[in-house]
């Protein structure tokens, strides 16, 4: 089967020093090694539940486990322990894009994500590279659903506006035109976060299957994802609230 790459390896740019949550940093360097799968994952997650549940935002590390490994809206849906999810916040914190912190009168740590700041991302780049992370390859009109709850995204021409300025970014684009498939009308996109895309350019496009129930299953299992969340929070918090009695 023929292969192809399509292209190149994201060249993102990360702040020397600690950013400002208002503005994108200024002073920027190279960062040689791209993300891995766990990173990405890791990151989308944070960014999805900032915008979907602000009052659960940050996570907390229990919390951001059950982010990354809930079977809606994800693809492949994973099953990140602990220790995995851990290792990716850690490294990624010296990348200057999450960091730790501490509420007032808590002792469990939480994490936020840096995405928008350090890669200097408006909102609505931030939403649809966000889909791109957590879904895969998408479509013009995939992305228009599914970003349209994390920004606001009217018509497929403003999709298609945020996709172009992410694949124009300087000096290296952030997202890729996929080449199409046989039998496949519509073009797909990707991010290059974790480098190249590799797509079979010999095997059909299959169709969606289309379920009536699909949409409304998939709230169900994002309900039940954020219900999840917030009790493995109320744990946390619970379990550090004894400890100050022990």
């Amino acid at each position: 089967m023929a292969r192809m790459t399509a292209g190149r390896s994201v060249d993102l740019r990360i702040a020397r020093s600690c950013v400002s949550y208002a503005s994108p940093p200024k002073a920027y360097h190279t960062v040689d090694d791209l993300l891995t799968d766990v990173e990405v994952r890791v990151l989308g997650s944070l960014i999805e539940k900032e915008r979907t549940t602000p009052e659960n935002y940050p996570l907390s590390l229990n919390a951001l486990v059950n982010a990354c490994n809930q079977s809606s809206n994800r693809e492949p849906v994973v099953q990140y322990d602990d220790a995995t999810v851990a290792g990716a916040v850690e490294s990624l914190r010296r990348r200057s894009l999450v960091r730790a912190m501490q509420q007032a009168g808590s002792r469990v740590t939480k994490y936020r994500h840096l995405v928008s700041e350090t890669i200097g991302l408006v909102a609505r780049q931030t939403a649809v590279l966000c889909v791109l992370m957590l879904r895969g390859p998408q479509t013009l009109a995939e992305l228009r659903t599914r970003a349209s709850r994390l920004a606001e995204l009217e018509s497929l021409e403003d999709v298609e506006a945020v996709l172009d300025a992410l694949i124009a970014r300087e000096p290296s684009p952030i997202v890729v035109r996929l080449p199409r498939r046989p039998g496949q009308k519509e073009e797909r996109y990707a991010h290059l976060l974790a480098g190249d895309v590799t797509v079979d350019a010999s095997e059909p496009a299959v169709a969606p299957r289309r379920q009536p129930d699909a949409d409304r299953i998939g709230a169900l299992e994002e309900a039940l994802a954020e219900l999840r969340t917030e009790v493995a929070d109320l744990r946390e918090q619970l379990q550090a609230f004894r400890k100050q009695f022990e």
